[in-house]
């Protein structure tokens, strides 16, 4: 055994000691005494050269890499974000010194409630030179701060609740509650995950929980706040910490990548955000290893991004939900292979989905900025729930919940997510209950689920059902637009969002007639748009059309057209006597949307039916 392996066996804390040598005996075997070593010239040590040297020694030495999960740690409760309504609440109870014995955190995971429940074990315990009270104003010089971030103070003591259950470690705490704290303010005692307690370990809290000593303060952290006993609960104060907005968590990891010297688009950032479903923990876990993705000084692509967490482009994904819902099965069973060869996750896919469904239903209600997305997307999601009944919108929402649940159990969930388009694909246009029940009794076709875009007809079946279906239907032959409005009416009809965006903002019509359209193209639009436009005229009113974008001196887009149809809309209406006085009444009022109200509708009287009996 050598001189270095002297402390393999001894105590961990005699590792880092260093017992000096006199420097007048020799050594034990004989000898001589080592000669000292040169002194290193000085250097003078720059801040460039220690951030140097600091990520030279990550790189070549891995252990002594901290996660950032861990390295940017909430350390003040201003550095807590998203929780703004409890750190205003805590402020508040501290500041006129009506502090609660217990509290209670929850939230989901990665919100910041172990790290809520360590900085509130400081505000309780705060003591520095000027400060000698329970106060939120934390700083780096308190006296216990560093013990109690770091788990070893004395009088605070954390119990993780999901590996002691039992009742016999809540006797623990209540043997040790009797007695006075032996440096601190408070005895503070943190529970994490405290749903796991047993019944029995709830039952002997209960008391002193009701009844405490006053050096005493309890703070409970949980995941699963319904699985805590009501008399627990009823006597804590709760706060729950609140899932971390997605823009607020952006601005958060852009922050810190910054300041850990790497570049990262901004729509990368927007992945990380969503896939870390609210969780500042999650996000920083992801955003470690999107970084490493590229070299120091590059720039961390949302493409890597993408593939990194396994999801599907989000325009692509919009384009599937597009097609699916205008009954185009092919072209929707294409569009998800495409994606399922570019590595998506079939129930990414399902659940992308969803989110376009849930998106555009939200936006038919309240406008596109209420779906969150960026503003291109938003757009079209607005476009297809403003062309999409409510009721299909709902319909397809309870069909994509069955189908996810079938595309995570399937053998193979690619095979099942081909099967939910082809389903959602045949039943958007099909009537709802209502409707069907009208033209039952009318003797009306049904015209939905058997159009030519599905590649062919449905099943067989029995009742009303498979009589309908026995007779041929017809479909009716669509007349020719005859304005270049009409045609636009028509791809509304149809359902053609994408196509029908489009037309209207890079279209600026210079001739028409019915079969031919001449028009000057806007900067910007897709090269295949005349293509489109001319392949789905044809498709609906069975004869030839001719599209040339080689116009010049067109008039304006249907887009502007609008704008400028709103805007001398609103000067009349602002220059109305009733208007301008009203505003005049009310200053600094402004006029905001304006809505065209659909006349009243009067309801024809019903005879009296005493009335009628009278006169017969």
């Amino acid at each position: 055994m050598t001189d270095s392996d002297t402390n393999l066996d001894g105590p961990p804390w005699e590792e880092d000691e260093v017992v000096a040598r006199d420097e007048n005996t020799d050594d034990m075997f004989g000898a001589p005494a080592a000669a000292p070593e040169p002194a290193a010239p000085a250097v003078p040590v720059t801040a460039s050269a220690v951030a140097h040297a600091g990520v030279e020694a990550h790189a070549d030495d891995g252990s002594a890499y901290q996660v950032l999960a861990r390295k940017y740690r909430p350390r003040t409760f201003e550095d807590l974000i998203g929780q703004e309504a409890m750190v205003r609440t805590l402020t508040n109870a501290f500041s006129t010194g009506r502090i609660a014995h217990a509290f209670m955190l929850t939230g989901v995971r990665g919100v910041g409630k172990t790290t809520t429940a360590r900085l509130l074990a400081r505000a309780l315990n705060n003591e520095t030179e000027t400060i000698d009270r329970p106060s939120l104003t934390l700083t780096a010089h308190g006296r216990h701060d560093a013990a109690i971030m770091a788990g070893q103070h004395m009088d605070v003591m954390e119990m993780d609740a999901a590996s002691h259950t039992g009742v016999n470690d809540i006797r623990d705490i209540l043997e040790s509650v009797r007695y006075a704290p032996v440096e601190a303010r408070y005895k503070v005692y943190v529970l994490d995950e405290v749903h796991m307690l047993s019944t029995q370990a709830f039952n002997a809290l209960l008391k002193t929980l009701e009844e405490p000593p006053p050096h005493a303060k309890f703070i409970f952290a949980t995941t699963e706040i319904r699985k805590v006993p009501v008399t627990i609960l009823s006597r804590c104060q709760r706060f729950d910490l609140r899932r971390v907005e997605p823009e607020i968590l952006v601005d958060h990891l852009g922050r810190i990548a910054e300041r850990e010297g790497m570049k990262i688009e901004q729509d990368a950032l927007a992945l990380i955000s969503r896939a870390a479903e609210g969780s500042v923990r999650d996000g920083l876990s992801l955003l470690d290893q999107a970084l490493v993705q590229a070299e120091r000084g590059q720039m961390v692509k949302t493409e890597t991004v993408r593939d990194m967490l396994g999801l599907a482009d989000r325009s692509q994904t919009i384009a599937l939900f597009e097609s699916v819902m205008a009954g185009r099965t092919p072209e929707a069973l294409e569009n998800f292979r495409t994606l399922y060869g570019f590595g998506a996750d079939p129930v990414q896919v399902t659940n992308d989905l969803l989110e376009h469904c849930h998106a555009a239903s939200v936006a038919k209600m309240l406008g596109p900025n209420a779906t969150r997305l960026p503003n291109d997307q938003a757009q079209k999601l607005a476009a297809l729930g403003a062309a999409i009944p409510a009721a299909t919108l709902s319909r397809t929402w309870q069909m994509l919940l069955k189908a996810l649940d079938e595309v995570r159990r399937a053998p193979n969930p690619a095979d099942a997510v081909e099967m939910a388009i082809v389903r959602l694909a045949y039943a958007a246009d099909l009537p709802g209950p209502e409707e069907a029940l009208k033209r039952l009794q009318s003797g009306e076709p049904f015209g939905g689920g058997g159009s030519a875009s599905r590649g062919g007809g449905s099943g067989g079946g029995g009742g009303t059902s498979a009589q309908l279906a026995a007779r041929p239907v017809m479909a009716p032959a669509l007349p020719d637009p005859q304005s270049f409005e009409q045609v636009v009416a028509l791809i509304g009809d149809k359902r053609e969002v994408g196509l029908q965006m489009d037309v209207e903002r890079f279209v600026k019509p210079v001739s028409f007639k019915p079969g031919a359209i001449v028009y000057e193209s806007v900067e910007g639009a897709p090269v295949e748009l005349a293509r489109r436009l001319a392949g789905r005229l044809r498709e609906w009113t069975g004869r030839t059309w001719l599209i040339a974008a080689n116009g010049q001196g067109g008039g304006e887009t249907l887009i502007e057209r609008q704008k400028k149809d709103r805007a001398a809309e609103r000067e009349k209406v602002e220059a109305d006597p009733f208007i301008k006085a009203v505003l005049l009444a009310f200053p600094g009022a402004k006029l905001g949307e304006i809505k065209t109200i659909a006349p009243t509708v009067v309801t024809p009287e019903i005879p009296d039916a005493s009335e009628d009996d009278d006169e017969d």
